[in-house]
């Protein structure tokens, strides 16, 4: 492990998927605790997406602002939100010079599979359709997230695909859990790395699905036809479960012809680019922000 990550592992929380609520009163009291960023140049606003039910999201909008990106927060499924997912958020607008939509989608177990989804869903087709009122082009519209929210991202890309829905300019999936078999080296062998190992990642999906099988949309390492998709930035972290089938889907989308660049970060885990002293973890962050740059260019 990089040792500058390692120093930390010892105070890092430690995440109780038999305890949803209680894990999330801890993480947003994490994120409330932090000192205040610096939002300088950022118009930031609260909105409310009209919706069965409406979904609360978060626009960020820099100044000459290049496309706009679906930004989908982690916590497997359970915790998480958009004052939790503030601090990325907002170096993701200012690294990406993009506005970020972050979207505060139902979480599990209260709700399952697909309300998720379904809140994405519903919010990357307002975004389309209300694209000149969001001073945004429809054209350059991404989506992107981390760890669940990079599950969700997936699951988007293919049912916008499927349903002939807005395209979809670009696809960032950062730490993404996406099978529910969780038969990968890496899913069978970490059980004891920091924040996410198998335990957590069966809970995790066990709380998405309640018991119900997983369909490709729910778990998109399931599906078999990845031809038409975006191109994708895929990003794995080296002690993470997840890592495996992370490779995995970019390969397969490789093979779909789809573009993909896949990074692999040595000695790091899941989510250690919290841990922004270190220098691999601000390496990262900018690379997340550069390739949605690249990506949402004129």
């Amino acid at each position: 492990m990089d040792p500058e990550l390692e120093a930390f592992v010892h105070l890092l929380p430690k995440v109780d998927m038999a305890d949803p609520v209680g894990t999330r009163h801890l993480f947003d009291s994490l994120a409330a605790s932090r000192p205040p960023l610096d939002t300088t140049g950022l118009d930031i606003e609260d909105r409310t997406v009209p919706g069965d039910p409406d979904v609360p999201v978060r626009i960020y909008r820099p100044r000459q602002a290049h496309g706009a990106v679906l930004w989908l927060h982690g916590g497997g499924f359970v915790f998480g939100g958009l004052d939790a997912e503030h601090p990325w958020a907002t170096r993701i607008a200012q690294d990406a010079g993009a506005v970020v939509i972050s979207v505060g989608y139902r979480r599990a177990p209260e709700h399952r599979f697909p309300a998720a989804l379904d809140d994405c869903y519903a919010v990357l087709v307002w975004a389309a359709d209300h694209a000149a009122e969001l001073d945004i082009d429809a054209d350059r519209i991404a989506v992107g997230g981390h760890s669940a929210g990079a599950n969700l991202a997936a699951a988007t890309a293919l049912r916008s695909r499927d349903e002939h829905g807005p395209r979809i300019r670009f696809q960032l999936l950062n730490e993404a859990i996406l099978d529910d078999r969780h038969r990968t080296w890496s899913a069978r062998n970490f059980t004891d790395t920091p924040w996410n190992n198998r335990a957590v990642r069966i809970a995790a999906m066990d709380h998405y699905l309640g018991g119900r099988p997983a369909t490709p949309y729910a778990a998109p390492a399931l599906a078999t036809d990845l031809t038409g998709l975006p191109p994708a930035y895929v990003a794995t972290a080296e002690f993470d479960p997840n890592r495996d089938e992370g490779i995995d889907y970019a390969l397969r989308l490789l093979q779909a012809g789809v573009s993909v660049e896949l990074h692999q970060w040595p000695g790091t885990f899941h989510g250690s680019q919290a841990i922004l002293s270190a220098e691999v973890s601000q390496r990262q962050i900018a690379a997340l922000g550069a390739a949605l740059r690249r990506a949402l260019a004129d």
